[in-house]
């Protein structure tokens, strides 16, 4: 296994800090943190002397799979990183396929000792686990379905005058959803005469949706589902322990209703004569990422689908590389409970599960140091999906995207659906 050890010196002047070493990572061999080529990996690390005197540090790099699985770790070295200076740390090493890793540096001198890690991909495209769909997957969704269109909707549009005094006319949208829960969410309409395309905006775990007052010539309609913003009526949404309620049994389950909810949501967009019901995309992040791809699987009405950092993808690897307390909390509090058990039953509601009935385009975003939605579970997803696909990885961002993500994707929509480009 190739291993090496290489030092830059970089004489930028940094101010004085409480630390007197700091570290940041660098991403100089692959702007975004992913790696494709001879098998290998890079890491570094920006050391910072936050002193007032020259350091000598020990350093020392250990490397694991997103698992915890060991790969590779050098041999201790000693540098120097003179007063208010700034020194880069890097390391590479073999690894032996497709997934991501994660690097650890630790640094330490005669007055204190500091360690951080940073993670790194290589080829993620290959990644394609396997399917934990269970024999009856698509029929428990078929019946899902129709028993939620034989709920009667009961729409209800409430103009609010003072949020409509713009471009806009924005609404309070009410209506049924599977089990006759009660939902809502904000819908802004541009005054100029339609049809218009829209945005369907959905919430991440326990968010509110409100409106955003952003387009003069689309639709926005930002929908909560049961449990969230203003859908509380007969779901509450405290305490926020949403992915535990109703587990025991598929048929009950949270999710089987917020899924549904989202296509309630699609049924009113589709009851609307200013909608063009041609062009109607799908957005949000986290777990309104895994509800944009859900609401993408389950409803062919949905033209485009964005969703960033995912939620809700590939059970198996997000509790091999993530720990919840909340879930081991869960299980261990009923005998009759076990993983598998559990893990079967989320597996109705696994988006990698449903990835091969999203048709439409997708365009994914994905924080490379998460640790709540790892990357590594973005990718079960992205890779099982049959259609036009792509993804931008930020590889400083833990669980979100970089502000610039927002503006591009909503470009991407607005030219996908012919409208012109906001710079």
């Amino acid at each position: 296994m190739k291993q090496s050890l290489f030092f830059l010196i970089s004489f930028a002047f940094i101010a004085n800090g409480a630390s007197e070493i700091g570290l940041k990572p660098v991403f100089e061999k692959s702007a975004d943190g992913i790696f494709r080529q001879n098998g290998e990996i890079h890491f570094g690390f920006e050391l910072s002397n936050l002193s007032k005197k020259k350091l000598e540090v020990r350093v020392t790099w250990e490397v694991v799979t997103d698992q915890k699985i060991p790969i590779s770790k050098s041999i201790p070295a000693i540098i120097t990183v003179q007063q208010s200076k700034k020194r880069v740390v890097r390391y590479d090493t073999k690894i032996s396929g497709p997934g991501f890793y994660k690097g650890t540096l630790k640094c330490s001198w005669d007055r204190g000792q500091v360690s951080q890690t940073v993670q790194v991909g290589y080829a993620p495209e290959a990644l394609l686990p396997p399917l934990t769909r269970e024999p009856d997957f698509k029929r428990f969704w078929d019946e899902s379905r129709s028993k939620l269109q034989k709920v009667d909707p009961q729409y209800q549009l409430l103009l609010k005058p003072e949020l409509s005094k713009g471009d806009l006319n924005v609404y309070e949208v009410r209506m049924r959803s599977y089990g006759d829960v009660r939902v809502r969410g904000w819908y802004e309409v541009p005054k100029i005469k339609g049809p218009h395309p829209v945005i369907l905006r959905l919430p991440g775990y326990g968010s509110s949706m409100k409106p955003i007052d952003r387009f003069k010539d689309m639709i926005v309609f930002s929908f909560n589902p049961r449990g969230h913003g203003n859908s509380q009526e007969d779901v509450k949404g405290k305490p926020s322990d949403y992915w535990i309620r109703g587990l025991d049994n598929k048929e009950g389950y949270y999710y089987q209703g917020a899924y549904l909810d989202c296509v309630r949501a699609v049924d009113f967009l589709c009851s609307r004569k200013e909608v063009d019901q041609k062009r109607i995309a799908v957005k949000g992040g986290s777990q309104g990422g895994g509800l944009s791809l859900s609401t993408a699987a389950l409803d062919p009405r949905i033209s485009l689908c964005a969703p960033h950092i995912p939620f809700l993808t590939n059970w198996d690897l997000y509790f091999k590389t993530s720990h919840w307390p909340e879930m081991d909390k869960w299980i261990e509090s009923k005998e009759s409970r076990t993983w598998q058990a559990t893990l079967k039953t989320m597996s109705y509601f696994d988006t990698m599960n449903m990835a091969s009935w999203i048709k439409c385009p997708v365009f994914m975003g994905v924080g490379l140091q998460d640790a709540i939605c790892p990357p590594v579970t973005n990718f079960a997803v992205y890779n099982h999906l049959a259609g036009k696909k792509n993804y931008r990885v930020y590889p400083q961002n833990r669980h979100s995207v970089d502000k610039s993500f927002h503006p591009m994707v909503f470009n991407w929509i607005r030219e996908h659906f012919g409208l012109s480009v906001i710079p």
